[in-house]
């Protein structure tokens, strides 16, 4: 999902504005809106100085929220008054600040039928509903896993400074 939501975004004109991904299953409500908004200095007991939240940091840019489906109510509450006109208050703060950003989100489940259970808000849902890209599994896309794999092994072959290698059949080539 994150390599798609990049090629989106590489492949946009906002290419050389951040890309920033955010796994929303790892956002605690308890620092949420500061992780999504930032906080200015003194909000909370441990601010001692101001610090710009995610939304700040994908300015003219993409903002990749994966996982989106394990935001708490709470959580979807304060995304969709961003998704709705991308204005936002920074944690503590009184002004309102505007982004201009790309929002993608991703998720490996059925919103819709979270929404009729009652578990994603359908005005949410709506606002991020845009276009909808599916990605089956990698096990339906044949070819596609030998392409990454190349790609992969590629990249550490630059990463590690070491000779050309590629993939056979027959299993991995051995180290040199």
């Amino acid at each position: 999902k994150e390599l798609a939501a990049r090629a989106i975004h590489y492949l946009s004109n906002r290419r050389s504005e951040p890309f920033v991904p955010i796994n929303c299953g790892a956002i605690p409500d308890t620092i949420l809106e500061a992780e999504l908004f930032g906080h200015v200095r003194g909000a909370f007991t441990d601010a001692k100085a101001a610090c710009r939240g995610v939304v700040g940091l994908a300015e003219g840019g993409t903002l990749f929220l994966d996982e989106v489906d394990s935001l708490s109510p709470r959580a979807q509450s304060a995304l969709l008054r961003f998704a709705q006109d991308h204005s936002y208050r920074a944690l503590g703060g009184s002004r309102i600040e505007q982004a201009d950003l790309r929002l993608v989100a991703a998720t490996n489940a059925d919103l819709d039928a979270l929404v009729a259970r009652g578990l994603f808000r359908s005005d949410l849902l709506f606002r991020l509903n845009v276009l909808t890209v599916p990605l089956p599994p990698l096990r339906e896309r044949e070819g596609d896993a030998l392409l990454l794999a190349r790609a992969f092994v590629q990249r550490l072959v630059r990463q590690c400074r070491t000779a050309p290698r590629g993939l056979c059949a027959a299993g991995p080539a051995p180290l040199a």
